[in-house]
């Protein structure tokens, strides 16, 4: 198989600048690194094929071998074509230090690449709370306090980690640049430094209140505003409210889960509120007035028509839950259930055999039901 042009590889012109091709390969080998493509095969060889096109273009002479000669200027293997001035390419020493220029490359931004500066102080963790609330608290919205166990930065040494908040020391492992390099064979690995966890510094004397940490444990109390028209899943975050950074680092985050409790008489849909009421058989024959509690604490009114059946439905507009964010409420559904009555009286039972009695068509479903059931026990003898 033939190999792709190094430009069309990393998305670019003939011509492109040093610094638009190195900003296209930053952004394409962040894209295809192995390590974020788990579930793609192609990832690692799409990887390896932008690293051999930038190792190419990032050279002025490789550049303009390239530019001339195409993939030929290279038969000889990766950096082995003829250079200006006659000569072979390194071989093994361009391709580790290629490999040195890809690792600065994609991880600089994180690790200090070659700048060589430190790690920061380490962000603070963030934290997970889970709040139940009730139906009418998700209706209403509340201000609620609650208590979070976590880790806040240490009042002895002002989050240094040091006694008597005493400047840290440069780590003699490192230099302070919170990382070492090795070189095995033709790679250049570069890990955090072991000695200072890749902060650059050490503590001779740590802190008698934290250890050295910086920041101690505590239960602190946190006054939270839960919007009207929270429903279970809705994520709050309280932007630096998480646990403190070691050594004086950024504090991480609160994030606050809501779960709002089943409810006796209403079940949520969304902004949608569903609620079935028992209907007397009488009333659901006749037709009448009824009262249903909304979400609110108030009533409502609804007429019952006469002839209405178990199931039917029936909606108050604008008495459901209210927008989380803005807008129109949602609306109440009512579901009526007809209730036959029990424990009759003798004078009840009669007046109910002489209804029966009296009806003829008064039950049209029924009457389609059974008809088909005829039809069908007629059509099995047939």
């Amino acid at each position: 198989m033939s190999k792709r042009d190094y430009y069309d590889v990393l998305g670019l012109a003939r011509g492109a600048t040093a610094d638009e091709i190195k900003k296209a390969y930053r952004k394409k080998a962040k894209e295809l690194h192995p390590d974020r493509n788990a579930d793609n095969p192609e990832a690692e060889s799409q990887f390896k094929e932008a690293n051999e096109a930038y190792d190419v273009l990032k050279d002025a002479d490789k550049k303009a071998a390239y530019d001339r000669f195409g993939h030929a200027a290279f038969e000889g293997g990766m950096g082995g074509g003829p250079r200006p001035g006659g000569g072979m390419g390194g071989g093994n020493a361009d391709f580790a230090s290629a490999f040195s220029d890809v690792f600065d490359d994609l991880f600089g931004d994180f690790m200090g690449g070659r700048q060589g500066g430190r790690q920061r102080a380490a962000r603070g963790a963030d934290l997970r709370y889970n709040l139940r609330v009730t139906l009418e608290e998700a209706y209403n919205g509340l201000q609620k306090t609650i208590k979070v166990p976590t880790s806040i930065q240490c009042d002895e040494c002002q989050g240094s980690g040091a006694e008597g908040g005493a400047e840290p020391t440069t780590c003699p492992t490192c230099s302070g640049l919170g990382k070492v390099r090795a070189t095995q064979g033709f790679f250049t690995v570069e890990r955090t430094c072991p000695t200072c966890s890749g902060l650059g510094q050490i503590i001779k004397n740590p802190c008698n209140s934290c250890g050295g940490a910086g920041r101690v444990q505590k239960e602190r109390a946190l006054s939270v505003n839960i919007p009207a028209g929270v429903e279970t899943g809705t994520r709050i975050r309280l932007a630096g409210e998480g646990e403190a950074g070691m050594r004086g680092g950024p504090p991480g985050d609160l994030y606050i889960f809501i779960e709002v409790e089943p409810h006796k008489i209403f079940e949520r849909d969304g902004a949608e509120l569903h609620c079935r009421v028992p209907v007397a058989m009488t009333v659901a024959a006749l037709g009448g007035d009824i009262e249903v509690p909304t979400i609110d604490g108030g009533r409502s009114r609804v007429k019952i028509p006469s002839g209405s059946q178990s199931g039917r439905q029936m909606r108050l507009r604008g008495k459901g839950m209210p927008a989380l964010r803005g807008g129109a409420s949602g609306d109440m559904f009512i579901e009526l259930a007809v209730e036959t009555p029990v424990n009759l009286t003798s004078k009840q039972k009669e007046l109910l055999r002489e209804f029966e009695s009296l009806a003829e068509d008064n039950n049209p479903e029924s009457h389609s039901f059974f008809t088909s059931v005829k039809n069908f026990w007629d059509s099995m003898k047939g």
